[in-house]
């Protein structure tokens, strides 16, 4: 098969069509969710302090109004982009407001925000209001059956990075020969229906090690081929499903399960497109034309090959820096390393006044609510910022020259625990930067 059958091929649009219809609908009930379960108060208007994303420091949360009007918002473009409304201003405007959400606070980070963000901004060029749209009832001449097919195989590639590289990641010592961490999490959760008196034991925690870590790297392959797509798809479900029960990931579970829906075959697709459109009297047009290769504009190639090494290489940048990727944390984030590890910490910081040499300790609670407490007790970058909040915050209080220091220890799969920085560093003068964290006490 020629390379340029990859992009230019024309295929069915009918993949593309169910992926933006579960898609927009997962995204507008995860957006109602959030609103409901009264997260905004909870994660952006109480706490006092709020950690940035490295090169994001400028993104600020906004007054309380407007936070709940940008929920709204997603809320809108979501469903915008699921009935294929006004869809490129929809697809946008859910980009623009899932990722300022997302950018608002480090301490909530999650991958498959990451991977929802990625797909929002994908979403923004993809045709795939050609069909089955409100679009084409306002503007039929719009219509098509067919779309170059880079703009379906662009979903699959980035279904098949984070499962691949999840995978590869789960190749470590403490997964497959330790069972770290399921060995600690699995029992926990002993009070699931049917199986959960098998997560008791420690040859359980190695066999879904084992098997999860063969899932993640095969799973894509199964999928693509058409022979084995059924029973991988089966297996998708299985995975999700208890992953969902045990641990609290919210809907990406069902937004992964939806997702994978997209390497079904395109006479799949159309069966339940046709189901949907009887069901709500919905009538499709026909596109009788035979529709010749499509020739794509360089400009488009080279962003989409831009995309696609960024998304190969970058997950590896860890490898610019010595240690333990798992205790230091450099180069962890945007790299689908998912569940990978058990970590715990105490962090107690110091403030000193460098004319009178005074020193106290600082209540956290005073200003970080508990999630964003835990998460910044282990993760050197946020124990860096939260020091230089306190810096400045003092200052202002009318301490001289503030000098902060901590004692932080952390625990890693079930270790003992140990410092994880110098406590005698002042941390208000260290910047953070792309380069080794020296600082670290490896």
């Amino acid at each position: 098969m020629e390379i340029r059958n990859l992009y230019e091929k024309p295929i069915s649009i009918a993949p593309l069509i169910t992926f933006r219809v579960i898609f927009g609908a997962m995204m507008a009930f995860s957006a109602i969710r959030f609103m409901a379960l009264g997260w905004i108060e909870d994660h952006f208007i109480r706490p006092k302090f709020h950690f940035k994303y490295f090169g994001f420091f400028w993104v600020e949360v906004l007054p309380d109004f407007y936070l709940y009007a940008i929920h709204i918002l997603m809320i809108i473009s979501a469903l915008g982009v699921m009935l294929g409304a006004f869809y490129r201003l929809s697809a946008v405007l859910l980009f623009l407001t899932f990722t300022y959400t997302e950018l608002l606070d480090l301490t909530y980070y999650l991958n498959h925000y990451y991977f929802v963000s990625i797909v929002c901004g994908l979403l923004i060029f993809l045709p795939a209001n050609r069909c089955f749209s409100v679009d084409v009832l306002l503007k039929p001449q719009i219509y098509s059956e067919f779309v170059p097919a880079w703009t379906i195989n662009i979903l699959k590639f980035q279904l098949g990075i984070v499962y691949f590289y999840a995978g590869i990641a789960k190749i470590n010592e403490d997964w497959l020969f330790h069972a770290l961490p399921l060995k600690i999490w699995l029992p926990a959760n002993d009070q699931l229906f049917l199986i959960g008196n098998l997560l008791k034991y420690e040859a359980t925690a190695y066999f879904f090690s084992w098997t999860g870590m063969l899932y993640d790297c095969t799973i894509v392959f199964f999928l693509i081929y058409p022979k084995t797509r059924f029973l991988a798809y089966l297996a998708v479900i299985f995975f999700h499903v208890i992953t969902g029960l045990m641990f609290q990931i919210g809907v990406f579970p069902l937004v992964m399960i939806g997702s994978t829906l997209i390497f079904f075959s395109e006479k799949w697709h159309w069966r339940w497109i046709d189901f949907l459109c009887r069901k709500i009297n919905f009538s499709l047009l026909k596109d009788s034309k035979k529709q010749k290769n499509f020739v794509l504009k360089p400009i488009v190639l080279f962003f989409l090959g831009v995309h696609i090494i960024f998304q190969i290489l970058f997950p590896f940048r860890h490898l610019f820096y010595d240690g333990n990727l798992f205790w230091t944390e450099e180069g962890y984030r945007f790299s689908w390393r998912v569940m990978l590890m058990e970590k715990a910490g105490t962090a107690t910081f110091y403030v000193k006044d460098s004319k009178t040499g005074r020193e106290g300790e600082v209540v956290n609670a005073d200003f970080l609510n508990p999630h964003q407490e835990k998460q910044m007790a282990m993760q050197p970058d946020m124990i860096l910022q939260f020091a230089h909040f306190l810096a400045d915050h003092y200052a202002k209080k009318g301490i001289y020259k503030p000098e902060v220091r901590a004692e932080i220890y952390v625990t890693l799969n079930a270790k003992p625990s140990r410092l994880l920085v110098d406590p005698s560093i002042d941390l208000s003068k260290i910047e953070d930067t792309f380069e080794q964290k020296m600082w670290i006490l490896k």
